[in-house]
Order: C-alpha cells, then sequence, then structure tokens
C-alpha cells in the first residue's frame, strides 16, 4: 500500500510500521502440514486473501513486494565462518549469485519509494545442487512473533472502502496491544530510507542455526551491509522508478558491494524472538563480500520465476524454532501458484517494468 504522504507525521509512522510489518511475514509463511500455519488454523490461502484484499490484485506479480528488479553477481566467501557450518557455500571461493531488489509496496505500479521498506533476495547454489535462498529486508526486527499476530495486523491496516485508507486509529489501537512491537515502532519513528537500494542494508532478522563437522549449534543472524555510504532521499522531483534507475546509473561505473556480516547470538539470547534485536556487543563474523554486476528490468530477467523462499537452505544450515520464519515456505508457495497460474504479466503493460 502507498505510502501517503498527506498523513501527520504519527500517521505515517504507523503506516510504515505496518508496511514493514507486512513484508517481513509477507515474504512468505510456512505451514507444519497442507499450508496450515498454527494452531488457530490459520492457512496461508487466507493470509495471501488478507494481502489483496489490503493490496489489490495484481494478476501475474507477487503477492509481497511485487515491485522489483533482478541482479546478477556473486559472493566473494572468505571462509571465515566456514568452521560453524558444514554447508560448502561458506567455505572460501567465489560463488554465482542469483537476486532481486525490490520495495515493500502491495502495489507492482507504486512508485519506488512510495514505501521505505526495502528487501533483498538471494539464490546461491552449491556444485552438488543444493541451494540456500535467502529473503531480507532493511528493518532489523519484526513487529509481532507469530503468523497469527501478524494477519492481526493485516486486518488492522485493512483500508477504509470510503477513503482507501487504513484507519491511524485502529491501526494505533493493535501497536497498543502488541507491546512486543517497540523496537520495531522505535525503528519506523527513526529511520530515514537512503536514495539507493545500494546504501541500503538488508537484515535476515530472523535467526537460523549453523551446524558445524562436528554438530555444534550455532545461532546466528545476518546482514548485507553496505560500502556505498548512504545519502538521505530527496523528497522533491523523484522519478516512479528512482531507486531502479539509480541502481543501473550506478552498475554502469561498476560493481556494487555489500559485506556479508554474522552475528553470533549470546548467552540468554532469544532466538526465537523476531521481534527483538540482539545486543550490539555480540560477537560478528563477515563471511565475505556480496558483489553484483548486472541489473535488469524483473520481467525480462531470470529472477521473475523464482520463489525465494527462505526455509530452501544447504546442510549445516537449519531454520530456528522462530515461529514466523517456520511459517514462511507456504504464503510464499501460495503466491507462488497464484501468479503462475495467472501468468508473466506483458512487458508492455502500462507500469509492468519495474
Amino acid at each position: 500500500m502507498p505510502y501517503d504522504l498527506s498523513l501527520t507525521r504519527n500517521q505515517r509512522l504507523l503506516r510504515s510500521a505496518c508496511i514493514a510489518g507486512a513484508l517481513c511475514a509477507a515474504i512468505g509463511l510456512f505451514a507444519w502440514s497442507a499450508g496450515w500455519l498454527g494452531a488457530d488454523r490459520l492457512t496461508s490461502a487466507q493470509l495471501i486473501d488478507r494481502m489483496e484484499a489490503n493490496a489489490g490484485v495484481h494478476p501475474g506479480y507477487r503477492r509481497a513486494h511485487p515491485r522489483g528488479i533482478c541482479f546478477s553477481g556473486y559472493l566473494e566467501v572468505s571462509g571465515d565462518v566456514a568452521p560453524l557450518s558444514r554447508a560448502a557455500l561458506l567455505r572460501a571461493g567465489r560463488v554465482p549469485v542469483l537476486g532481486r531488489l525490490s520495495v515493500g509496496a502491495g502495489n507492482p505500479h507504486a512508485a519506488d519509494t512510495s514505501v521505505p521498506v526495502r528487501s533483498m533476495a538471494l539464490l546461491l547454489r552449491q556444485p552438488d545442487g543444493q541451494q540456500w535462498r535467502m529473503a531480507m529486508n532493511n528493518p532489523p526486527v519484526l513487529a509481532v512473533r507469530t503468523p497469527e499476530d501478524f494477519y492481526e495486523q493485516l486486518w488492522a491496516m485493512r483500508p477504509d472502502p470510503g477513503t482507501g485508507k487504513n484507519d491511524p486509529v485502529r491501526v494505533k489501537q493493535f501497536f497498543d496491544a502488541h507491546p512486543e512491537s517497540a523496537e520495531f515502532r522505535a525503528w519506523a519513528a527513526a529511520y530515514r530510507p537512503s536514495d539507493s537500494f545500494a546504501s541500503t542494508a538488508y537484515n535476515s532478522i530472523n535467526a537460523f542455526v549453523l551446524v558445524d563437522a562436528q554438530g555444534q549449534r550455532h545461532a546466528v543472524r545476518w546482514s548485507m551491509v553496505p560500502q556505498l555510504a548512504a545519502t538521505p532521499l530527496g523528497s522533491q522531483g523523484v522519478a516512479d522508478d528512482a531507486l531502479q534507475q539509480d541502481l543501473l546509473q550506478r552498475l554502469k561505473s561498476g560493481p556494487l558491494r555489500w559485506t556479508w556480516r554474522f552475528t553470533l547470538a549470546g548467552s540468554g539470547d532469544a532466538v526465537n524472538d523476531p521481534t527483538h534485536a540482539w545486543p550490539a556487543e555480540r560477537m560478528q563474523l563477515d563471511a565475505g563480500n556480496l558483489v553484483i554486476e548486472q541489473a535488469r528490468a524483473q520481467l525480462e530477467g531470470d529472477c521473475y520465476g523464482f520463489n525465494f523462499d527462505p526455509l530452501i537452505l544447504p546442510d549445516g544450515v537449519e531454520p530456528s524454532d522462530d515461529a514466523i520464519l517456520r511459517a514462511r515456505s507456504s504464503a510464499y508457495a501460495q503466491s507462488y501458484r497464484r501468479r503462475t497460474f495467472e501468468g508473466q504479466p506483458s512487458s508492455q503493460q502500462p507500469g509492468a517494468q519495474p
């Protein structure tokens, strides 16, 4: 849903919170069986239906973050994290990467800067055929802990039929009833988007578990930290495709880089709570650099046909018991099935290229 600049500052922050919360769980929620997401029998179809009711149906596009751009490049893996995992992708070397950068608007024809939320998705392949797919977002935390609470959040932010906007009072009531959203709301209040995908940091948010050769388990989160200094996004004269054009223009001058940084959980850190950031003093290890070499419109690029399910993991990397992480694949699959059935939009359709 577009970020409505006509709202008051507090209302804009609430809108940001809704959008960012949607982005994080809208990556897709996995069912424990047959599409069921939890004890209350929430299904992936119900979740995607609610997202469509809020943002509209846009045939052929992803239900979450439909506006984006494909890219390709590689990971320069340092090997510094390899002792913590038997995953071959963490050993020193170069790994080809296919990826996608996107924004959190539910409308694929919205402006790149219509929302503050941005995402990066990656697909990595090992020589033995195993894959590692990642879906990262710029918020460091989520607003809620469970798929059911996320569904309630979507319901709270539903647009009013008369105005087409959500009710800030209703949204505030939701957040008041969910004190675990405090860290997320603080981030939303302070965050100022940069003017480029290339200067944005992207976070796993959920924790994962690295398993080493001896079977020892290490809880981690990771981030892609930009090596380009950030410049605040301007408020005037920004084109609808500003972020995508900026990316393409920067790539004409050379590759773009991020540091792949792992944070290790400390004793007592909640591994299953995506609403709470771990302390800044936790040990960090740099696994290498992500290097983007090329980018292409998503309807022409290789990323369109992929479902970036973050539970597709190689041996040596496992999901934590985070309820939202454990719930992600099913709604991703539901979104993928719907857009595949609908068919790819024509690149000649107005606004289709992003």
